[in-house]
């Protein structure tokens, strides 16, 4: 989220990946994927700059995310993923299906 300015002081985050264009007209307007408009007090090189910091710092989460160790399983987990695995086995051990009902 970036957060602007509307004209009359108001403050708002706005999701950057909604934004179809930016244009300076003097006064900055974005224009949103579904053809909202916005009028912001912040020139258009700062609209751009909040956009990149805030796509970078998705992708630095990202990257920490997947460079961080695997978290071990939880206790309910591990009970889970246990039981899990002996109904598996109870259902290769049982052997030939037999219907429920019978065709006459």
């Amino acid at each position: 989220m970036i957060m602007l300015t509307r004209l009359n002081g108001a403050t708002f985050a706005l999701n950057p990946d909604l934004i179809e264009r930016a244009e300076a007209t003097p006064d900055t307007v974005i224009t949103l994927v579904d053809g909202k408009h916005y009028l912001v007090e912040e020139p258009l090189h700062v609209v751009i700059e909040r956009m990149q910091h805030a796509r970078a710092a998705v992708l630095a989460e990202v990257a920490a995310v997947q460079a961080a160790p695997p978290v071990p399983a939880t206790p309910y987990e591990s009970r889970h993923e246990a039981r899990r695995s002996a109904e598996a086995d109870a259902d290769d051990q049982a052997g030939e299906v037999i219907p429920m009902r019978r065709n006459p």
